[in-house]
């Protein structure tokens, strides 16, 4: 995986309204994949605030959203 590949997950990681499954869908990566990734990639307390900030969140869960749309349409084509 490049680079771009991961900063455009780190982005998507932080993003209030992607779930996991669309970076799943996108990436082929897991939940715990993804934040493998997280933990690598950013600073200590940086990922302790991400990791509080998406723990039981609603909207990083398909299948706990209201809505099934993921993708906006500015960023990668699927």
């Amino acid at each position: 995986m490049d680079n771009i590949d991961i900063d455009r997950i780190i982005e998507m990681c932080w993003e209030d309204r992607t779930p996991f499954e669309a970076i799943e869908y996108q990436f082929g990566l897991k939940e715990e994949d993804a934040i493998k990734i997280m933990r690598q990639n950013l600073k200590p307390k940086s990922f302790k605030v991400w990791r509080k900030r998406v723990s039981g969140r609603n909207t990083k869960h398909m299948l706990l959203k209201d809505s099934t749309r993921f993708k906006s349409t500015h960023k990668r084509k699927l």
